[in-house]
């Protein structure tokens, strides 16, 4: 099944237009309906109406006129966490749950979004169901998605991220495949490389596969240096996510990967 339905969140950050722009690079390049939405939350001292709801006004009418002159089938989703009791992360998770892409953008530390959660990726990720996007808050990304590289690890999440990410590994120009690891940790995994590729030589695509040791460098440190070695504007990895105090959260090589990104991940739980 293709892309025909995208979600993209935005909020009132610096970051939102590039977001929105790699939100209708994708609806372009797969012929998507795209669904654009500013939750408004209230400050407790705020008026309600006011403030928010000047903000959410401005932004939709950014996205009505980039979708309208790009020639993207869009819809604007309006959302008030008053009214339908939720809160920002439930309200774009539940919208996720009817999407094929989720996109959601970096968390920016130092200045963070007025009513953005700082946990939105991470939340999103483990709970809608769906590939989630999340586009770094700094740079542009005309080209997001020619030059793929696929962090592996043999498991249940990055199996789940290979079938997720077809869509855009049928239409990039390059792909790679890194296994990323301790020497212990890659011993024996030739065999499941050569199944990975063979996998997408039946989709029609060739693939460059590499085994990387660590050392002593942490993994998440690893992949992003990878990106950086292989040149590539996207990176599809699997969300790998533990139970902790019986809480579902990202495992530690994806949130250290969200936090340093330099180019757009597409995660799968």
């Amino acid at each position: 099944m293709g892309i025909r339905d995208i979600l993209v969140h935005l909020d009132d950050s610096a970051a939102a237009e590039g977001r929105l722009e790699v939100a209708i690079l994708y609806a372009r390049k797969h012929g998507a309906h795209l669904r654009g939405m500013f939750p408004i939350t209230h400050a407790y001292y705020e008026s309600r109406g006011i403030g928010e709801r000047t903000i959410q006004e401005r932004v939709e009418t950014m996205f009505r006129e980039k979708t309208a002159a790009a020639g993207v089938s869009s819809e604007w989703v309006f959302a008030d966490s008053v009214v339908v009791g939720a809160s920002v992360s439930d309200i774009v998770t539940t919208q996720g749950y009817y999407s094929d892409l989720v996109i959601v953008g970096q968390t920016n530390e130092r200045t963070p979004g007025l009513n953005t959660p700082t946990d939105l990726p991470e939340h999103v990720a483990v709970a809608c169901g769906r590939p989630v996007l999340v586009v770094p808050y700094a740079g542009t990304f005309e080209t997001a998605g020619d030059r793929i590289m696929i962090a592996w690890r043999t498991g249940r999440e990055s199996a789940r991220g290979l079938h997720d990410a077809m869509p855009h590994i049928e239409t990039a120009h390059h792909v790679s495949i890194v296994g990323v690891g301790t020497e212990a940790a890659l011993s024996g995994n030739d065999s499941h490389f050569a199944n990975v590729g063979g996998y997408l030589a039946r989709h029609g695509v060739t693939a460059r596969t590499e085994l990387i040791c660590t050392g002593r460098l942490p993994v998440g440190d690893a992949i992003l240096n990878q990106v950086c070695e292989h040149t590539a504007d996207l990176l599809v990895m699997g969300a790998f996510a533990p139970t902790r105090r019986g809480t579902i959260v990202l495992g530690d090589v994806a949130r250290h990967v969200l936090r340093y990104l330099t180019v757009p991940v597409l995660l799968s739980h």
